[in-house]
């Protein structure tokens, strides 16, 4: 994990002594007790505030005061979707200001105890956090160790956006943008990256798999314990964990990168043509901005609804039956395959420092999205532009612009990932090409995902780098496309339009009914109708509340 700018302070190598601390107040017993009876009062009565680190759509997410270097969680799955997971979650932090307590995102599992370095540790909710007071205070510098013994729910993930998905034969995770918490304790704002291991439990005839590469299998009795540890830092939000009767395929990927897809073990035949195009589509990414950032990749085929695709962490998830459902053409099949690939470099490598910068993940994964679709399927990205230019005032005014998106309703939380931050986002990359040619873009890219692999960066920096890069003055310019609610004038392409959402109600309503009626050909043509969730969203791909691939390529068709 890298020292984020939230501190100066040095980091201690894990394991080492703790330095001795300045001050060290143990809180005697019958001050405990008293702290853990009125600790569970509050939690039944009026819960205090949670802390958050201040993210403009998230206020409550993420917390100060400490900077996580490692998660370990463990996982007991009993080999039903109906009964809560037993897990273990250890984190490993150091204290960038002095704690005489913290606070953990957390919310809907039970907490069993919590132990601060070995020591027990009084806890209470509040709100979505786990509010933890040690024995000890922790002076700011000091190294610390956290171990919350807890529940993990599925049945939690049917009535909000995120955290377990159930699949047909297990379970897999889709974390964004905030539901890390709801699976396991965390500090669950993508700022605070660290390094995984995860070990999951699950009967003899499940495969579990996870983030990064295996490696421990330990078979005992009538179960089997799988390891996976990471060899890049991670947010919480691209956590991955596979547990389902499922066949993993191996291939080698370029420079001998270990690819590894986990798909259900009766459609290993149907799902292989698809899966083979990985390693070519690796290739192809790192032409344009360098070598692959991380350790292994794979595709993770989920018998599930979810409704989108996922770009978790060396692992991005899919609904399988985008790859079996013959009304997706090839060619956007593959697109998608690209955007989620993408992700690991904008994204996943180089985070979003807050939220509002969301758009330069989706923006760049929609980009080379269409890029793979122009030189491939021959899919015009001038065409898809000119597209988006056109509807581009209409996203700002439901979605804000790009690099400030609106917050979402309650409850609909990942209503922040609208068109606005995907084509409208690729719009200004394009706008940005135009501005300083393709030469000087192309190694903006590059430079980008190289200067802050394994970290976090902001729309600041970006603007920063590209004027470095360019050698101009773009702060006007990026801003008016970032921040304005207008759409500026596309650079040498002085006939663009974008149309005013406010003096085309009659076109917007005809293009929804064309949009319908398109959607109703293509569902009656589908394999399983009654069962495709996900037909009207990619075949028409205008579901602009549901996030990932399902809105941004809308203007792709």
């Amino acid at each position: 994990m890298l020292l984020t700018p939230r501190t100066e302070a040095q980091r201690p190598v894990p394991g080492a002594p703790r330095p001795r601390p300045r001050t060290r107040r143990r809180l005697k017993a019958p001050a405990l007790f008293a702290l853990a009876l009125s600790s569970c009062l509050l939690a039944a009565s009026a819960p205090a505030e949670p802390l958050g680190v201040g993210d403009r759509l998230f206020p409550h997410l993420g917390n100060p005061g400490y900077d996580v270097a490692s998660y370990d969680l463990s996982f007991t799955y009993a080999g039903t979707n109906t009964k809560p997971l037993k897990a273990v979650t250890t984190i490993n932090a150091w204290a960038t200001t002095d704690l005489e307590r913290f606070n953990l995102d957390f919310a809907h599992g039970k907490v069993e105890s919590v132990e601060v370095d070995g020591e027990p540790a009084s806890f209470r909710s509040a709100g979505e956090d786990l509010v933890v007071t040690p024995e000890e205070s922790l002076p700011e510098g000091s190294w610390m160790q956290v171990t919350v013994r807890h529940t993990s729910d599925p049945k939690y993930g049917e009535s909000r956006d995120g955290g377990w998905v159930r699949t047909a034969d297990g379970l897999a995770m889709a974390n964004q943008a905030d539901a890390a918490h709801v699976v396991f304790p965390c500090n669950d704002h993508p700022s605070d990256k660290a390094m995984f291991t995860i070990r999951v439990t699950a009967p003899n005839g499940y495969t579990a798999v996870a983030n990064g590469l295996r490696t421990d299998v330990d078979r005992a009795g009538k179960a089997t314990t799988w390891t996976y540890r990471t060899r890049h830092p991670m947010a919480t939000e691209l956590a991955q964990v596979s547990i389902g009767r499922s066949t993993v395929l191996h291939r080698t990927g370029p420079h001998d990168l270990p690819v590894r897809d986990v798909v259900p073990a009766k459609d290993r035949e149907q799902l292989e043509p698809w899966l083979k195009k990985t390693p070519g589509q690796i290739a192809w990414m790192e032409r344009k901005v360098g070598r692959y950032p991380f350790e292994t990749y794979g595709l993770l085929m989920a018998e599930a609804a979810t409704g989108f695709e996922l770009e978790t962490q060396t692992l991005s998830l899919f609904e399988k039956e985008l790859f079996t459902e013959s009304a997706f053409p090839k060619w956007y099949i593959e697109s998608i395959m690209v955007h989620e690939l993408a992700h690991q470099w904008f994204g996943d490598s180089v985070s979003p420092r807050t939220w509002s910068d969301l758009w330069l993940s989706e923006g760049h994964a929609t980009w080379y999205e269409a890029l793979y679709a122009a030189e491939k399927a021959g899919r015009p990205m001038e065409a898809r532009m000119k597209a988006a230019y056109a509807a581009s005032d209409r996203w700002r005014v439901a979605g804000g612009p790009p690099a400030a998106p609106k917050a979402g309703p309650p409850g609909k939380k990942n209503s922040i990932f609208r068109p606005n931050v995907y084509d409208g986002a690729a719009l200004v990359l394009y706008a940005l090409r135009q501005e300083i040619g393709a030469p000087a873009f192309e190694r903006l890219e590059r430079a980008w995902v190289s200067r802050h692999q394994d970290g976090a960066a902001t729309t600041a920096d970006f603007v920063a780098l590209a004027e470095e890069i360019s050698g101009r003055h773009l702060d006007g310019f990026l801003h008016a496309w970032l921040y304005g609610k207008k759409t500026p004038p596309m650079p040498g392409q002085p006939e663009w339009k974008s149309v005013d959402p406010d003096k085309a109600p009659a076109k917007n309503a005809a293009a929804k009914k064309a949009t319908a009626k398109k959607s109703t050909v293509k569902k009656a043509t589908a394999k399983n109708a009654t069962a495709k969730k996900s037909t009207v969203k990619h075949a028409t791909v205008k579901k602009a509340s549901v996030k990932k691939s399902t809105v941004k390529n809308a203007t792709a068709k």
